[in-house]
């Protein structure tokens, strides 16, 4: 399984389209057994959910994410959390552990990258 977090530095960020790139966690029986970065190629409508669907995600974490994104994922079979934050890492354990449960933030407004910073 491989699991995707959208990140600024280490920390999980509260807008994935907007993240500095996304860190994908290989993960074997329920461990990580590697990671390795992807800088954002651009936030551009449906692009980002294809490029990591072609990375072989198969869960997406971050704090808020677009309803068309969402929409993309689920289409792809990719589970999407939301509402995460923190250490990237801290929060792919907590989905292993079944600690890390979605709330649904969904962001609505799109014009700068801090307007879904409050979920």
């Amino acid at each position: 399984m491989k699991i995707a977090v959208a990140c600024e530095g280490t920390q999980v960020t509260q807008h994935f389209g907007h993240c500095e790139g996304f860190t994908l966690f290989n993960i074997d029986n329920n461990q990580i057994t590697g990671k390795e970065f992807f800088q954002n190629p651009g936030h551009r409508p449906g692009f980002l959910p294809v490029f990591l669907h072609e990375k072989g995600a198969n869960v997406i974490i971050s704090g808020g994410m677009g309803g068309g994104a969402i929409n993309i994922f689920d289409e792809k079979g990719i589970e999407v959390i939301l509402g995460a934050s923190g250490d990237c890492e801290a929060a792919v354990k907590s989905y292993l552990t079944g600690d890390l449960k979605s709330t649904g933030s969904v962001c609505h407004e799109h014009q700068h990258a801090d307007e879904c910073g409050n979920h």
